[in-house]
């Protein structure tokens, strides 16, 4: 099947460091262009259908355009009761000319998506959209959507993966403010704009967050409902849960590890000044004099989710970053020198991989040198399987997550908990 490439997430180009920096971007968008693909399949999901078992069912989501006229939604149960197909939820999303259902189905295992597909267009339905569904899909749209305002609610880096979770698999972007103020990037108007499978939704700190879905069009519904999310983070502001862990390293040293955010800008720039050039060029691959341009990126909530290690003085020592990129997810640390090769690092990595699973990550990328030894440890000492892709001095380092992953973090315990 082919996808669309997504492209990497980043601050402005006007917060971007010069010409090293975007030779290891560069690199890193070549690699991706022949290792990534996105978009979903239009009918099935394309994985290997499991062997029939006799009496088992399977479970379905399905979306189709019927006419909004009496009898139409009857002639569609009806065709699908004919392939002894179960009906278990249904939503409708009105639209200006007819209207989208949306279906949650059980059927006979082996029933396959096509014959589901040409029943329900014999029977009026058009721009048929199938999947298989899991136990998941069960719980009711109201229940669903409540449980991710909840979500959002008590953190504010949530947004993203709750609306990830609303609209299915899509790809969300989000753009800052222009510097100084001003209109929002692109003039997206304050209630937002709608077009066709691309939604763009007035961020909370006036940048602009994009979702896109090319495999489906998106509904009015489906818009308010996104709007509605957003407009909730917006109103609650600036938010954290107050988890934290406290370690003992190795060594008998003390640290804690909790969540941050913009909030540590000025604890996260007096830590840059501590650093040595070195540290500081093997972290932000280009000049060192750039590397603050940064962390209000980095540490922004709505980028993904940021650990801060700490002393018992409150000083500020080493940040992991846990950065939500398109479809894929990245991982990047920043170790102090003097706190450098004490299983900082480590820690840290650790509780942003137990973060990766909790937020439903297939995998995570570390994009590094080689010369970078403590993260290339660091990443060999998840004990995940990893793939290496080297190009003109970048390494890219990807771990695949699996069930393993999730008693792991379970044992490290998690710094973002409540």
């Amino acid at each position: 099947m082919t996808r669309e490439v997504t492209q990497v997430t980043h601050p402005d180009d006007n917060c971007r460091p010069a010409t090293s920096w975007r030779r290891a971007t560069a690199a890193f968008h070549a690699w991706r262009t022949r290792r990534q693909e996105h978009a979903p399949p239009t009918s099935d999901t394309g994985s290997p259908a499991p062997e029939p078992v006799p009496g088992a069912n399977t479970l379905w989501r399905m979306r189709t355009t019927v006419q909004d006229e009496p009898g139409s939604l009857a002639a569609l149960c009806g065709a699908l009761a004919g392939l002894r197909v179960d009906i278990l939820s249904l939503q409708t999303h009105p639209l200006a000319a007819g209207t989208v259902d949306e279906f949650l189905l059980r059927g006979p295992e082996d029933l396959s998506a096509s014959e589901v597909i040409t029943a329900v267009e014999s029977a009026g339905g058009a721009d048929t959209w199938i999947e298989r569904a899991d136990a998941h899909d069960l719980v009711d749209a109201p229940t669903r959507v409540l449980g991710l305002a909840a979500r959002t609610a008590l953190d504010a880096a949530e947004l993203p993966l709750a609306l990830r979770q609303l609209l299915g698999r899509c790809t969300i972007r989000s753009r800052p403010a222009p510097v100084g103020g001003g209109r929002a990037v692109g003039g997206v108007p304050v209630e937002g704009a709608l077009d066709d499978t691309v939604m763009r939704l007035r961020g909370p700190e006036g940048g602009v967050i994009t979702v896109e879905r090319p495999y489906l069009p998106f509904t009015p519904t489906e818009f308010a409902r996104a709007r509605a999310l957003v407009e909730l983070d917006a109103r609650l502001g600036p938010r954290l849960p107050h988890g934290r862990d406290v370690l003992t390293l190795a060594e008998g040293s003390d640290i804690t590890v909790r969540r941050a955010d913009t909030r540590d800008l000025e604890a996260a720039r007096a830590m840059h000044e501590r650093c040595s050039a070195r540290t500081l060029k093997l972290r932000y691959h280009g000049p060192v004099g750039d590397a603050d341009r940064y962390l209000n990126h980095l540490l922004s909530p709505r980028y993904g989710r940021t650990l801060a290690v700490q002393t018992a003085s409150g000083r500020v020592v080493g940040l992991g970053h846990l950065l939500w990129d398109g479809d894929e997810t990245e991982v990047a640390l920043l170790v102090e020198d003097t706190w450098q090769r004490r299983g900082v690092g480590a820690q840290l990595l650790g509780r942003l991989v137990g973060m990766a699973v909790e937020a439903g990550c297939s995998s995570v990328y570390a994009v590094t040198q080689a010369s970078n030894t403590g993260m290339v440890a660091a990443m060999r000492g998840l004990g995940l399987p990893l793939d290496y892709q080297v190009e003109e001095g970048t390494l890219v380092i990807t771990a695949r997550l699996g069930e393993a992953v999730v008693t792991a973090a379970e044992e490290l315990g998690s710094a973002s908990a409540p």
